[in-house]
């Protein structure tokens, strides 16, 4: 089709996008197994320890938009593998950290992960052949979870093994070979099928700012208080600075992220889903990997050690790998927008499995799997329902928006749960049975809601007949 394509295009270029993907996917996993090693090691409390999650969350919601609004750029290549290197640098930090604070800077740095899949999907919208650039996406967009299923039994057996220092060493080993991959594989640049446009700097400075804010008080609000003057104020600060990003990219000629494509119902629908469903997501996984290193006394714990512990969460890898593959397969006879529906049905029906029952540790393993079914179903026709209302030029920015989407319903999935386990612990300071009731029934809530208002909206567009037959995932 396009002349500059043909003499770039490699045959492993899909294989090298998601290789690189699920890199950084496996080095953002690290942190949650870790917490209390960490708190051990370095001398700090769990609290304290928490912001290694929290830092790099921060960085991840503030960096992924800016990442995706420069991707669509001409310098696609020299963008991913500058990032590689500064993740990599931070992974290097991390492991040699000799006290907290310069841990925490590492833990920063690798907070640019996040910003990874977005651009990988905007090289192969641009260097893939037509016939596979929805196939390709579809697989882009699970590396994140499968990621996780795998990045958790690493940093388990590792961090068991060796320490925690040894776990963040071998992440970066593992972001070496994928900085070797990319600069041999991937096009080289400029892209002259680019636009060259003005970077907007303003929308990027208030939306960091406004992501910021949010996700502070999102973060320590069940520390401080709900309540409190200094949550409160985060979040009023959050909704000014936000609410000015919105006037200001309206107004801009090129924004960072163009909000004008909200108009479009498909790409309200994947936005929308991304929020409630890794909030819903984040619940599960965490609250599941605290009941599997819970002692057996707490009358709900599996007791395993940090070693096993990781392993729970492979079977998310082995359903999102798998609902990948055969929503491929069906995908000549189910519609996009019913395959959101279907994947949010799945991940409803592991919610309640896991609210119901969750003191054997199959339960827990059946209860991954579901959500990884119900994860992969859906990740894999988010990006191809942004990709078919969007345009080329602006791909980059609308799947990073909707990457940050899933890091902030993420953040609120963290902080509602962590407030429902704070408020039922027992006397041997871990969470009662009823507070990890209580928590994964949020997670239940989550799902139901999503998967009404997509079922509502698959009705309607049923009964409508006004909308144009709907694109198919090859």
């Amino acid at each position: 089709m396009c002349p500059v394509r043909k003499p770039q295009l490699r045959p492993a270029l899909l294989p090298a996008l998601v290789y690189t993907a699920l890199t950084t996917a496996v080095v953002s996993s690290l942190g949650m197994l870790l917490v209390p090693t960490l708190s051990q090691e370095m001398s700090v409390s769990v609290s304290a320890a928490q912001w290694m999650l929290t830092v790099n969350l921060l960085v991840g919601a503030v960096a992924t938009p800016i990442m995706g609004r420069l991707s669509d750029g001409p310098h696609k290549k020299r963008l991913l593998l500058g990032s590689l290197a500064i993740i990599l640098a931070g992974s290097v930090l991390a492991a040699c950290a000799p006290n907290f604070a310069v841990f925490l800077v590492g833990r920063a740095l690798q907070g640019l992960s996040y910003g990874i899949v977005p651009m990988t999907i905007a090289l192969a919208r641009r260097y893939l052949p037509e016939e596979q650039i929805r196939p390709g996406l579809s697989s882009l967009s699970v590396t994140a979870s499968t990621g996780l299923g795998i990045g958790y039994p690493l940093t388990g057996i590792l961090a068991d093994e060796a320490g925690f220092r040894v776990a963040f060493a071998f992440a970066a080993i593992f972001l070496v070979s994928a900085v070797i991959v990319v600069w041999q594989v991937i096009p080289d640049g400029p892209d002259e099928q680019a636009p060259r446009t003005r970077f907007d700097a303003p929308g990027a400075a208030l939306l960091g700012l406004g992501l910021t804010a949010l996700l502070i008080a999102i973060s320590e609000g069940p520390n401080w208080e709900w309540i409190s003057a200094k949550t409160l104020g985060f979040v009023f600060a959050a909704a000014v600075l936000l609410w000015a990003w919105v006037l200001v990219e309206l107004r801009t000629d090129t924004p960072l992220i163009d909000l004008r494509v909200f108009r479009h119902r498909d790409v309200v629908l994947a936005n929308g889903t991304a929020i409630g469903l890794g909030a819903a997501m984040y619940i599960g996984l965490s609250v599941s990997s605290l009941i599997a290193q819970a002692p057996a006394t707490t009358g709900y714990g599996i007791a395993l050690p940090v070693f096993w512990a990781g392993f729970v969460m492979l079977p998310l890898s082995i359903g999102s790998l798998g609902a990948n593959r055969a929503v491929r397969a069906v995908s000549h006879r189910i519609q996009l927008t019913t395959l959101l529906p279907l994947g949010a049905g799945v991940m409803t029906a592991s919610a309640v499995l896991l609210w119901l029952v969750h003191d054997q540790l199959w339960e827990i393993l059946v209860g991954m799997l579901l959500f990884g079914l119900g994860i992969g179903t859906t990740y894999a026709a988010m990006p191809a329902l942004i990709a078919r209302r969007v345009a080329d030029t602006e791909l980059g920015s609308a799947v990073s928006f909707n990457q940050v989407l899933r890091t902030v319903g993420g953040a609120f999935g963290s902080a509602a749960s962590g407030a429902v386990l704070a408020a039922h612990l027992g006397s041997d300071r871990h969470p009662t049975d009823t507070g990890i009731t209580l928590a994964l029934a949020l997670g239940v809530c989550g799902c139901a809601i999503v998967f009404a208002a997509l079922s509502a909206n698959y009705v309607h567009s049923r009964r409508a007949h006004t909308t144009p037959e709907l694109s198919r995932v090859p």
